[in-house]
């Protein structure tokens, strides 16, 4: 029942966040910088992959009682930014742990993603590469020219 925004810094990803789903391209450079300690209520709640100062913003933007999941601090781990929105918005920020999960309780969050999102959809998220390819994929990653996951098959001996 939302509607979904992402964003982006390159210009070439809409096409591939509107065929994920997103109905809305958000350029970064909006939320580069320092803002007001809250800002018009904007998102309902986020999924954020960045961090530090990416995530600052995106919190003075949630609406009242919205909760934005950290995943990732891809951006960077720092962050400043106020209590504001916790205080006079009730948001809430769930740190999302992919390191020290059980196995059961991944497990179960897999079965449950895989019920609920069209596969098809994702696909294009998956590279897979071969291990000799690993020295030029890790220079394109530096550059910020892959996206989604690489995957390395094993070959069976």
């Amino acid at each position: 029942g939302y509607q979904v925004a992402a964003m982006t810094g390159r210009a070439e990803n809409e096409q591939f966040l509107r065929a994920l789903g997103a109905q809305q391209i958000v350029e970064r450079s909006q939320f580069e910088g320092k803002g007001k300690p809250l800002e018009s209520e904007n998102w309902g709640g986020a999924i954020d992959n960045v961090g530090g100062e990416i995530l600052a913003r995106v919190l003075t933007q949630i609406a009242y009682g919205g909760t934005v999941a950290a995943v990732g601090l891809a951006g960077s781990a720092a962050m400043s930014g106020t209590v504001m929105p916790f205080l006079l918005r009730a948001v809430k920020v769930l740190g999302i742990d992919s390191v020290q999960c059980p196995a059961e309780r991944r497990k179960t969050l897999w079965q449950r993603l895989d019920k609920s999102l069209e596969r098809k959809r994702f696909a294009a998220l998956v590279n897979e590469r071969r291990f000799d390819e690993l020295p030029e994929l890790a220079a394109a990653m530096l550059k910020g020219q892959v996206r989604g996951r690489v995957v390395f098959p094993i070959a069976a001996h």
